[in-house]
């Protein structure tokens, strides 16, 4: 199949390639060898929940902390 970049450095993908990941609407792109390589990505909401914790000042260790002391918790 072929594509064609626009002059605002646009391709469209193609319908047939599209059909082939339904309710993809994010590609990680890369360059590897003189191709460019699309990968279909899932967008999650670890990212809504980082902001929320640091919103919170809660940092990674205060998290690790949480863990382990449920873990030990629950051996009881």
């Amino acid at each position: 199949m072929l594509a064609k970049m626009t002059s605002r450095n646009r391709i469209t993908l193609p319908k047939a390639v599209v059909e082939d990941f339904p309710g993809t609407r994010y590609f990680d792109i890369q360059s590897a060898e003189g191709r460019i390589v699309l990968t279909p990505v899932r967008i999650g909401r670890a990212g809504v929940v980082r902001e929320k914790l640091a919103s919170l000042g809660i940092q990674e260790e205060d998290v690790a902390a949480g863990v382990a002391w449920a873990r030990k918790s629950a051996h009881r």
